[in-house]
């Protein structure tokens, strides 16, 4: 059985089990967490739409963090113009622990 769940801009195709890395959450490790936005579920037939109206997925956060440096340089040629800057996304590392369907 699987979801498809929607967070963060982000869709994500989860399992019982799975461990995932979603856009920040606020929330503090060891906390549940119940994702809403249910776009599909697949036992043996796929629901979509109206027939995942009330489904959820519960999940735990195993721990928040911040992922790999991004390096953004922007550079204009014959002018001198150059710059360099650095990123790192937070990110929310989940345990999916039950798809409610």
């Amino acid at each position: 059985m699987y979801a498809i769940i929607a967070t963060g801009g982000k869709q994500y195709k989860v399992s019982e089990g799975d461990v995932i890395k979603v856009e920040k959450l606020g929330v503090e490790a060891g906390e549940k967490v119940t994702f809403d936005q249910v776009l599909a579920v697949s036992d043996d037939k796929l629901l979509v739409g109206g027939d995942v109206a009330n489904a959820s997925v519960d999940a735990t956060v195993v721990s928040n963090g911040r992922g790999k440096k991004i390096i953004v340089y922007k550079y204009k040629r014959k002018s001198g113009y150059h710059k360099k800057n650095g990123h790192r996304q937070a990110y929310t590392e989940v345990k999916i622990d039950a798809i409610n369907a």
